[in-house]
């Protein structure tokens, strides 16, 4: 059994035991299962999918960081959201304004990459929306 922390600048969004952890990375998705060799590596903004019993969890994470020691996951990350509490559409309008912004900053090298950010987490968001499956349910908030 691992537990696992997902962490954003708000606090801790999730903290509980559980079989796997699938999440982003730069250089492809990871699963880590209890007794993973330690390891820090960086998150990709995308999904990340827990495992716990029968149970699947999804979030839809920012880029961070994950570091792993075996028995514990630490996922940090700039910003996270449970898949129960995204709406596609709302998604598919603010993914439209990050590349209307992205657009318009392309000679502002801060502004675009501001824009490029906000894209990602949106893009992001939407993957997860995507591919939650109907009937899946989602862990209780932390305590």
């Amino acid at each position: 059994m691992l537990h696992i922390e997902i962490v954003t600048p708000e606090g801790v969004l999730y903290s509980a035991a559980a079989d796997s952890i699938s999440l982003p990375t730069p250089d492809g998705e990871i699963t880590i299962l209890p007794h993973h060799i330690p390891l820090i590596s960086s998150v990709a903004p995308g999904g990340i999918l827990i495992r716990h019993g029968k149970e699947e969890f999804f979030f839809a994470v920012s880029r961070g960081a994950v570091e792993i020691d075996g028995t514990t996951v630490h996922v940090i990350v700039d910003s996270a959201d449970r898949a129960e509490e995204l709406e596609e559409q709302v998604i598919l309008e603010a993914k439209a304004k990050a590349e209307a912004l992205q657009k318009e900053r392309r000679g502002d090298l801060e502004g675009f990459a501001e824009a490029t950010a906000a894209l990602e987490r949106e893009l992001a968001k939407l993957h997860v929306v995507r591919r939650r499956k109907p009937g899946r349910s989602m862990p209780p908030a932390s305590q």
